[in-house]
């Protein structure tokens, strides 16, 4: 594989920020809960993203603040009211954070969120983000990974789907809200139902 002259990798790795100033590919849309998936039917309050993304709840209020990740379930209005953060959000979080940590700028960050917010669940399981600290690529073969790689302009990659693993993985063990009820719900945790079935042998 081999770059193009409009910073584009032969073989469809696309990137998904450019230098400072440069535009973004792809435009912020947001998708409506309540689609097929049950996690869709689920919020997320601030403490409980912020344990399943590794990122503190100052982190959360000013990415919310400065329209960086704005929770897509419900905004804080006025006082009383707390953020409710869905499923994609989270993962959006976390890949941020894994973002920030690897040193690619807040304003590239931002870029990248914007597009990734356009891409469909199933998209976001295949993808891979690659990135040189200036421009983030986002790639869905191998072939991609490899022809960046190749061309010295990959320099760390980020699996999505993983990252989507791990947050379900994470949400799993902690309390969700029902988006339709309001209804708060304590996760099932497999190490306790283990713990109650012992119980119940003795």
């Amino acid at each position: 594989m081999r770059s193009t002259g409009d910073g584009r990798v032969a073989g469809g790795a696309v990137p998904l920020c450019r230098g400072v100033g440069e535009p973004a590919v792809g435009q912020h849309t947001r998708e409506a809960d309540g689609g097929g998936d049950p996690a869709d039917r689920l919020g997320y309050r601030g403490p409980t993203a912020c344990a399943a993304a590794g990122i503190t709840y100052r982190q959360l209020d000013y990415w919310a603040r400065t329209g960086l990740v704005e929770p897509s379930v419900r905004s804080a209005q006025g006082s009383g009211t707390q953020r409710l953060y869905s499923f994609r959000d989270v993962v959006v979080l976390k890949i941020v954070k894994r973002l920030l940590d690897t040193g690619v700028s807040l304003q590239n960050i931002r870029a990248a969120v914007s597009h990734l917010c356009t891409r469909t669940a199933e998209d976001l399981a295949q993808m891979t983000l690659m990135s040189d600290g200036a421009t983030v690529h986002e790639c869905t073969s191998p072939d991609e990974v490899v022809g960046l790689l190749q061309g010295g302009q990959g320099v760390f990659g980020i699996a999505v789907g993983v990252v989507r693993g791990d947050v379900e993985q994470a949400l799993a063990q902690l309390p969700g809200e029902r988006v339709d009820t309001g209804e708060t719900l304590i996760r099932h945790n497999p190490a306790d139902e283990l713990a109650r079935r012992r119980n119940r042998a003795v």
